[in-house]
């Protein structure tokens, strides 16, 4: 009885340390961005989605909500090296918030996958479907979000200022289609050899 609750506590000392690990990789590489509008292009996508093949669903998901957190207290872990309430909350805050649904989204999908070891393609297919699923939902989430908040600073203006969700997605959403699908087709071919690699090291549960 001793020997396996210091078995399952070395296991939770792991698995705290592998999604903490994941979080500080997550906070160190999201700030780097190249401003092309009103949402900064940066590797946040890509990481949030090799955390889903590393961690798994639900501690990918605790690792992006800490990033998030992180980012909410004040440490300059946002694109553009920014941070705070005003950065969540604000008009881009939906794409960040957005990485929840995606990452959870993906990571059933990936999971799922794992019942199809013996069909690589099946099981590929199945990972960039539901991480394609998962990014659009983000986009959905942060191009609602961004309207939403924009039309509330332009309430005096005229109907012509305001921000429309089509004109929304043309300047948040397809500026960033092809790049986040070359970060998709990445995210699977890195992330099935980080896992196995890891796992073969015994650093993954």
């Amino acid at each position: 009885m001793t020997g396996q609750k210091t078995g399952t506590a070395q296991l939770s000392a792991r698995s705290m340390a592998i999604t903490a690990l994941v979080t500080a990789i997550l906070c160190i590489v999201s700030p780097f961005s190249i401003p092309i509008g009103p949402v900064p292009m940066t590797l946040g996508v890509l990481v949030v989605l090799l955390a889903v093949f590393i961690l798994g669903r639900r501690r990918g998901t605790m690792a992006v909500a800490l990033y998030l957190l992180i980012g909410l207290a004040g440490l300059p872990v946002f694109s553009g090296f920014s941070g705070g309430a005003g950065k969540l909350f604000g008009p881009t805050g939906g794409y960040l918030i957005g990485y929840l649904p995606m990452v959870w989204i993906a990571g059933r999908f990936i999971e799922k996958s794992t019942e199809y070891k013996e069909k690589k393609k099946t099981a590929l297919s199945i990972q960039i479907l539901g991480m394609a699923l998962g990014l659009a939902v983000l986009y959905l989430l942060g191009t609602t979000w961004f309207t939403l908040l924009m039309n509330r600073r332009m309430v005096a203006g005229s109907a012509a200022e305001r921000m429309t969700f089509l004109r929304a997605v043309q300047v948040c959403v397809l500026p960033f289609v092809p790049v986040d699908l070359i970060k998709i087709v990445l995210a699977a071919m890195l992330g099935n050899l980080l896992r196995s690699r890891l796992r073969a090291a015994d650093l993954l549960i």
